[in-house]
């Protein structure tokens, strides 16, 4: 065995731990025993499209993937999707993603490493960006790439698929967006590429281009999509039930206060360095009647130190928030009220009217210029303030009125 490597299974017990599916397992593993033998590193992708400029914890799960990989002694290659941001991943849409230009795409990209830099050390990864290949090709080239697919191959895509049958416009660029993510996986000549399981479309197509281009194919190795605050739907921004690595260490450990227990082994194992065997104790001990109060707060601990936070942030922000939430200042059992999250951000007075915790607009506004209504313990003063509330956050009318938000 050349020096610097762990041995197969050593590493594919590090590799596999929290991936949720694997094409294939066995491919990975011949891979493995050849970079042992011939002391080559894997070449491991992972395209991120710098559509927004903020990452969730939802973004950090093929990151720290890829900080195994790296930390193993593999090559990280880090795939900046400049052009195909400019696309829009269809994924999971029911209609086009908004087309950003060069100039928003390199702004976000810049903070989205920044942000990066809290998970793994950049400095070790070959950071490319797609539009050094893509950018050059002739229109001819890009005939010859649409001819190594069918529309009835990608009208197989669930989104495409369900687009298709709702009659809901399906536009001809959107094809292309899985067919570039596979010209990357050519380019950089990947052996492997990461990804969420809803990627999975793109990671095969990759493996498919690189077969006609004669390279081996890649092992896609997904991870899996992790549920927000509200413990149902996938952690988004849009949806208010996220996490975000540039909140701080209050705000962090108040969101994961909000979650619901069934998301607490979920999170230890996703978002945070603690070791498995740890977290197994944990799991243990929740079965046995232990209070996942207890673990939550170690939970809201972790995260905060896990993205760069200290262990004296993370014991005030705890401090701070027991002082609020757990001296007797809330009642056990908060009923849940119901918010449609696409009226959001929505005005505090009828936020109460529609949370059910006043009778009336004009009820709402008399109460709040009174000073009886709270988010969190936070007074709202004025009836119009425009509230972009999340999920688990506690609303108070009154004295005796209380109410925990759910997003729907």
């Amino acid at each position: 065995m050349k020096m610097g490597f762990l041995s197969v299974d050593e590493q594919m017990k590090i590799l596999m731990r929290g991936v949720a599916d694997i094409v294939t397992e066995e491919e990975l593993r011949r891979k493995l025993e050849r970079s042992v033998k011939t002391g080559r590193p894997l070449r491991v992708k992972l395209g991120i499209d710098p559509t927004a400029k903020d990452l969730t914890l939802g973004h950090t799960v093929p990151l720290r993937k890829l900080r195994d990989f790296v930390e193993l002694g593999h090559q990280g290659v880090l795939i900046i999707g400049d052009y195909t941001a400019m696309v829009g991943d269809p994924t999971g849409r029911n209609e086009a993603r908004p087309q950003l230009s060069h100039a928003e795409t390199t702004a976000n990209a810049e903070r989205y490493l920044e942000q990066a830099a809290r998970v793994l050390d950049v400095s070790k990864l070959e950071i490319r960006r797609n539009s050094e290949w893509l950018a050059p090709m002739s229109f001819a080239d890009v005939i010859r790439l649409a001819a190594q697919s069918t529309v009835a191959r990608m009208l197989e895509r669930e989104d495409f698929k369900k687009r298709y049958e709702e009659g809901r416009p399906i536009y001809i660029h959107e094809f292309f967006y899985p067919l570039m993510q596979g010209t990357d996986s050519v380019a950089v000549q990947a052996d492997v590429e990461l990804g969420g399981t809803d990627q999975k479309f793109n990671l095969l197509t990759g493996r498919d281009l690189q077969r006609n281009a004669g390279q081996e194919p890649q092992v896609c190795l997904m991870t899996p999509i992790i549920e927000g605050l509200d413990g149902t739907q996938k952690m988004s921004k849009s949806l208010g039930n996220y996490i975000g690595l540039d909140h701080s260490p209050d705000e962090i450990f108040g969101r994961t206060m909000s979650i619901p227990d069934t998301l607490i082994i979920t999170y230890f194992t996703y978002f945070t360095d603690v070791p498995q065997e740890e977290i197994e104790q944990i799991k243990a001990a929740m079965a046995a009647g232990e209070n996942p109060m207890k673990f939550k707060k170690q939970l809201g601990r972790a995260i905060i130190t896990t993205y760069g936070g200290t262990e004296e942030e993370a014991r005030r922000a705890e401090e701070r928030w027991v002082a609020q939430f757990s001296r007797g200042e809330l009642p056990e059992d908060i009923p849940d009220v119901v918010i449609p999250a696409a009226e959001l951000p929505m005005p505090a007075a009828r936020v109460l009217v529609t949370a059910g915790l006043a009778p009336s607009l004009n009820e709402a506004r008399r109460l709040i210029e009174q000073g009886g209504f709270s988010v969190d313990g936070e007074r709202v003063t004025d009836p119009r303030a425009e509230l972009m509330l999340r999920p688990g956050q506690v609303l108070k009318a009154g004295k005796r009125k209380y109410g925990r938000v759910v997003l729907k």
